[in-house]
């Protein structure tokens, strides 16, 4: 409940209630046992409006939350590495995340033995957003003197970022007119396909062969949003080739953002970013 309806029940006042519930919250996290991480799985969630955010880092075996901090900049993860000490670092194997540069420079620096792994959910988003969404729109710029089929391209965003095997039946046939109408939209797609299996292929080797031939094939397209994408791609393949190895995704800590979210709402806010904090980590104690 939010501490305003906890004082109207009680009659106390809301510092009162508010400084019960802290301690209350200091003696919970303070009697739980020593974390013993190995590997870890760390993002952000949106903390005030404004593109001001927090990061999250769980261990990925207990599902426990381990810190929560404001910001998700190299600066602003480092004290979770003090607080986690030289030790536990070395004992960090692999740490999975989005394509994250500060996460990404930061976990090499402070945990120079652990892997880091991309999450198939980011990469896939962001090829989304600047490759499809540009082709799309680049296409119904080009078709601007036939309408009807500029309509079609311009309101066929959802259908072409969803996979083919959620589409509902009765949209297939119009997808696939679409595809076969528009080769740029076709190579995309077919590529969005691809870029997928990158996370499906067993053994280094095998590995190895299917990036060389994606990204071949992206630099050969001709389709400019295609081949900024695979640039930009091209120095991060460490951390794709790394879920050969360790098959780790961020999904445990989404469900957590998303719980975050809800108490956040429930609270209508929080005036105090540390007092919120001691919450999210009271909630997730992680298994015993």
């Amino acid at each position: 409940m939010p501490l305003t309806h906890v004082c109207q029940l009680t009659g106390l006042h809301w510092s009162t209630v508010r400084q019960i519930h802290r301690q209350a919250l200091e003696r919970k996290l303070a009697a739980l046992p020593e974390a013993r991480p190995k590997r870890l799985v760390m993002d952000e969630f949106v903390l005030f409006k404004g593109h001001r955010y927090a990061t999250v880092v769980l261990d990925a075996d207990s599902r426990q939350v381990l810190w929560v901090g404001e910001g998700r900049s190299r600066e602003a993860i480092r004290p979770f590495f003090t607080w986690l000490g030289v030790e536990r670092c070395r004992a960090i194997e692999v740490v999975a995340m989005d394509m994250n540069t500060a996460f990404d420079l930061e976990v090499q620096k402070q945990c120079p033995g652990a892997r880091v792994v991309y999450d198939l959910f980011h990469v896939i988003a962001k090829y989304g957003r600047e490759v499809i969404d540009r082709v799309r729109v680049d296409e119904a710029n080009r078709l601007r003197d036939q309408s009807k089929l500029r309509q079609v391209v311009k309101r066929s965003r959802w259908l072409l970022l969803r996979n083919r095997e959620n589409v509902p039946d009765a949209q297939l046939p119009r997808l696939d007119e679409l595809l076969a109408a528009n080769a740029s939209l076709m190579t995309t797609y077919v590529m969005k396909a691809s870029l997928k299996e990158l996370w499906q292929t067993q053994g280094g080797w095998a590995w190895r062969a299917a990036w060389r031939n994606w990204l071949a094939m992206a630099r050969d397209s001709g389709i400019e949003p295609l081949t900024r994408f695979a640039n930009k791609l091209a120095p991060y393949w460490r951390g794709i080739l790394a879920r050969v190895r360790w098959p780790m995704h961020t999904g445990q800590l989404e469900g957590i953002n998303n719980r975050i979210k809800v108490m956040k709402r429930m609270a209508y806010g929080y005036r105090d970013s540390d007092f919120f904090f001691m919450k999210i980590k009271a909630v997730f104690p992680g298994n015993p």
